[in-house]
């Protein structure tokens, strides 16, 4: 019997980084992921930037493209359209995440055999982290963890790592920095394995200015989170306006029926009819979630079989990995057993 040989397993990596207004940080970005994963490609997706970040990215060796479309959620479409690859880092344009953690992350989602895995911030300078993000995180996160059973401490990461599956399974409709809500229900939808990783958190660099508003975009990711309630969990979405009516027509019906029983006179007539009205609403709407959520789980069930179709992180970490494309080595940042990159092709090139 011939001994089996395990050949060191090669992986193609891009770096994702969205950019609006980083000519303060983006060279450095783009420097530092080179450094970390010397043989990953770097894409810089533009989004309608009026200063150099263009002109600074590619100078520094990125392949610079732009989407129109203003919205990180439209450029990380256009990323997840666009490019062809094994292992996916997406991380923002900012110099607030670090780049040396990339290898590490990328070898644990490997051994995980997870298919997302996010960079949890941890952060020593106060001034990197403001209070109202902080305190917006930590409180959306638990909204979601409680309406979804998402098991994430840090929700709203912005570095993340994505399996091939899960970014050719993502039919996304977010536009802007709601987007990190939709990429973590997605994966908690489909019962994808996930995990989460402590990275360092910087203070954004001299010159850099953050794109978040803490009121307008926090109430953009809770509209988010009620529409992929409304989307991916029906029944308890509409279960709940049936309940909030339903309490409403008990509330100002119980006197006219209680007079009713002890007279025999209904002689708030109007409000009998808008205690009936409110609990046939009440009704609706729970009739409403229970067809919802029969078509939803039809819809569940195509997009996880259309999800288990593509080969996951456990099968790069296999035997099977010998028919991936060979690009960067596993244990990323490593000089050893590297080969020549190959042609790289992404999905539409431009």
């Amino acid at each position: 019997m011939v001994p089996h040989r395990q050949e060191a397993l090669i992986l193609e990596i891009a770096v994702l980084v969205p950019c609006y207004n980083e000519e303060a940080a983006i060279t450095k970005v783009v420097a530092d992921f080179k450094a970390a994963l010397p043989e990953a490609v770097i894409y810089v997706y533009d989004n309608n930037s009026k200063d150099q970040t263009v002109a600074r990215a590619r100078a520094a060796g990125a392949v610079v493209r732009s989407e129109i479309r203003q919205g990180k959620g439209n450029v990380v479409r256009r990323m997840f359209a666009d490019i062809d690859a094994d292992i996916y880092v997406l991380v923002d344009g900012d110099d607030t995440y670090d780049a040396g953690a990339s290898p590490r992350m990328i070898s644990q989602m490997i051994s995980d055999g997870a298919d997302l895995l996010t960079a949890r911030r941890v952060h020593t300078d106060a001034a990197a982290y403001r209070t109202g993000h902080l305190f917006g995180n930590k409180m959306l996160t638990g909204l979601t963890a409680t309406l979804f059973n998402v098991h994430l401490s840090d929700m709203l990461s912005g570095y993340r790592v994505f399996s091939r599956r899960f970014v050719k399974s993502f039919p996304f409709t977010a536009e802007g920095f709601a987007i990190e809500t939709e990429l973590t229900i997605h994966a908690v939808r489909l019962m994808m394995p996930m995990s989460e990783l402590d990275t360092r958190y910087k203070e954004r660099p001299v010159g850099s200015v953050s794109k978040l508003n803490t009121w307008r975009d926090g109430l953009r990711i809770l509209g988010t989170i009620g529409y992929l309630m409304r989307e991916e969990r029906p029944l308890l979405f509409f279960a709940t306006i049936a309940a909030l009516f339903a309490a409403v027509a008990v509330l100002i019906g119980a006197p006219v029926v209680s007079e009713y029983f002890h007279t025999g006179l209904v002689p708030r007539l109007p409000t009998a009819v808008l205690a009936t009205g409110l609990m046939v609403i009440a009704f609706l709407s729970l009739t409403c979630g229970l067809i919802l959520d029969t078509v939803t789980r039809g819809r569940w069930e195509a997009k996880r079989m259309a999800y288990l179709a593509i080969p996951g992180p456990v099968s790069l970490g296999g035997d099977g990995a010998a028919s991936m494309p060979q690009t960067v080595h596993v244990e990323v940042g490593s000089q050893a057993n590297r080969t020549p990159a190959p042609e790289r092709r992404s999905l539409h090139s431009s």
